[in-house]
């Protein structure tokens, strides 16, 4: 399986599917998932004639499960090895929840001032900080957080299917109907990957304060969220993006959820489409 090494030795896992002459878009992923996250995504920008590419996080899928590095710089230090291994170049790279805190740092510290970014997309992302504090008096409350922690240590199987089948894709609200293949394939993901790096990756999305990112993007960026995301509230995520981003558009789609790539993968396959080919 292809996989590139990165400076501290640990292997990430890659897929890249498509001519490797056509413009490429690279795919960041949500925790605790995989690049299969994007399957929907990778199979229909592939038919549009684009060079597709998604990793596996380190901690996650079938990347290394490493004791150390589960943090927002190393992820972005990870995707750019990727990049730099199969030298993308103007590239639109799109990242779901922390895979958009992911593309936010990638972008900013390294993609931009390598030249290789054309574009970028977040979808349900976490920046600028999810976690309530002074500065973000807005913010989720840690207890929150501390809560998956402790639903993570005491039976990560379970809690990994009482998200999918719960908050994730609103599969809780009054008329859902849930797709069990959905929620078996979000626990699938999960459970391939480490416990540590799922348990420290909490903090990573949580309390990584990605406000100077955003301001430093010059790449036009479109945000999209739902406004009925029950993991990442828009009005902390989205809204703020758009205002701290220099060239963003923003879409706010009503009654979608945070897995809306997954569950209306029709609306959102064409809005960032129409994006990148405008």
């Amino acid at each position: 399986m292809p996989f590139v090494t990165t400076a501290d030795g640990t292997e990430i896992f890659y897929k890249d599917w498509g001519p490797k002459d056509a413009q490429p878009i690279h795919f960041h992923h949500g925790w605790p998932l995989s690049a299969d996250d994007w399957d929907n995504q990778m199979l229909f920008f592939l038919n549009e004639g684009f060079r597709v590419v998604a990793h596996d996080r380190r901690g996650h899928g079938r990347s290394s499960q490493v004791s150390d590095g589960h943090d927002m710089d190393h992820y972005a230090a990870d995707a750019s090895a990727v990049a730099e291994h199969l030298d993308l170049k103007n590239a639109i790279h799109i990242g779901h929840s922390t895979g958009g805190g992911q593309v936010a740092r990638y972008v900013a510290q390294h993609g931009q001032p390598q030249g290789r970014v054309a574009k970028a997309v977040l979808v349900s992302a976490v920046p600028p900080l999810m976690v309530k504090t002074d500065g973000n008096p807005d913010g989720t409350p840690v207890e929150v957080f501390d809560g998956f922690r402790a639903a993570l240590a005491a039976n990560r199987a379970q809690f990994f299917l009482d998200v999918p089948a719960g908050p994730f894709y609103g599969y809780n609200r009054p008329g859902a109907a849930p797709s069990q293949g959905v929620i078996e394939n979000w626990w699938r993901q999960g459970m391939m990957g480490s416990a540590k790096a799922h348990y420290e990756g909490i903090k990573a999305f949580s309390e990584t304060d990605q406000t100077e990112d955003l301001k430093a993007i010059t790449v036009p960026v479109l945000v999209l969220a739902g406004d009925d995301d029950q993991v990442v509230p828009y009005k902390t995520g989205a809204i703020m993006q758009d205002k701290l981003l220099p060239n963003s558009t923003l879409i706010i789609y009503p009654g979608f959820s945070h897995g809306m790539l997954t569950v209306n993968p029709d609306v959102i396959n064409a809005d960032i489409l129409k994006f990148i080919r405008g």
